[in-house]
């Protein structure tokens, strides 16, 4: 197990993970209009959230890499019984411990028959977590894709498109990334759960079911592997995105009552009601840049206040979205 993760499931999240900073520092600074509930929302930029899955799925890397593997050589009953029956004289727990550190591992003295899995439940539980992490990924990279904001290279992807539609080119690493979580988590989760429990001193189930240890991260490397080559496969499609933003100018609703807010605390007159008059311009309203920027000229704001209010478009009202993705580019190089 614990050459499985060193060796080949770290290599294989780390390899992810180095695909989501390429993404994130390519779209750092691209716009694009965000969806809360599905539906239009604070624009943020794509390469911000590229950062988001970046930065979560590290912190499940980090908590992977720092898993303890316990071994234990005490007896039939954890005892060493027979090991002081047979040489009275040695130290044996000094023993025990020299051996089981040698193999690489973090000795465990206090046992029954069995070394008690807890670490393995534990490790099993945080592949599990990174792998929901890469899934909900998977599905907001097809998302992305449903709504033209990537656009997949047919070459780079490997794939000839739909079968019978040839006007297709269908997702499939990030489908095939979601049903080889979906297998992986579903193992994983039920090691975790019955790894933890041995009736009394020892009992053989977890025999059979550390027999699925292979199978389980086996689906998760493969599911890791499909999202590196659908991440390879997609390029940003800023126009698109610029179409999205110039239609949902309404999203300033927001970015006009907040200053509206400060405004009034500031002593400016006239800004009262800031989210009702904002939603009875916008709910259920079509509101362009004309409309928006009319509404801004007449609400009596301080003019420097208006003035900056007036120079804002959906494009621009990103906030820090670009030093987001930074921050994650320069946590990614000091991992490194």
């Amino acid at each position: 197990i614990k050459a499985a993760i060193e060796q080949v499931w770290l290599p294989a999240a780390r390899a992810l993970e180095e695909r989501l900073l390429r993404l994130t520092e390519v779209g750092a600074d691209v716009p694009m209009l965000a969806h809360t509930h599905g539906q239009p929302a604070t624009p943020v930029t794509i390469g911000k959230e590229m950062a988001v899955f970046a930065h979560r799925f590290a912190r499940q890397i980090a908590r992977v890499e720092a898993s303890e593997y316990l071994g234990k050589i005490n007896g039939a009953t954890g005892t060493w019984a027979a090991h002081v029956v047979s040489v009275p004289g040695a130290d044996w727990p000094r023993i025990a411990k020299a051996f089981v550190e040698g193999l690489g591992l973090t000795w465990n003295p206090i046992t029954t028959q069995i070394e008690s899995h807890d670490w393995q439940a534990e490790l099993y539980s945080d592949i599990a977590r990174a792998g929901r992490i890469a899934h909900n990924l998977a599905t907001d990279c097809w998302t992305y894709i449903s709504m033209g904001y990537f656009h997949q290279n047919l070459a780079a992807q490997g794939s000839t498109g739909s079968s019978t539609m040839p006007h297709k080119v269908n997702p499939i690493r990030f489908e095939n990334a979601e049903a080889n979580l979906e297998v992986s988590a579903a193992l994983l989760d039920s090691l975790a759960a019955t790894l933890v429990t041995s009736r009394m001193q020892r009992d053989l189930t977890d025999s059979t079911t550390q027999r699925n240890i292979g199978v389980a991260l086996g689906h998760s490397i493969l599911a890791y592997d499909n999202l590196v080559r659908g991440l390879d496969g997609v390029d940003i499609n800023a126009a698109r995105m610029a179409e999205d933003l110039n239609a949902n100018w309404a999203v300033l609703g927001e970015a006009v009552q907040q200053a509206m807010r400060a405004a009034a605390i500031a002593g400016a007159t006239g800004m009262a009601n800031p989210y009702e008059r904002l939603k009875e311009l916008t709910r259920g309203h079509e509101v362009g840049a004309e409309e928006m920027r009319g509404f801004i000229a007449g609400l009596g704001l301080p003019a420097e206040v208006e003035e900056r209010l007036l120079a804002l478009e959906p494009a621009s009202y990103i906030g820090l979205s670009p030093e987001i993705a930074r921050w994650a580019l320069r946590a990614g190089t000091n991992a490194d």
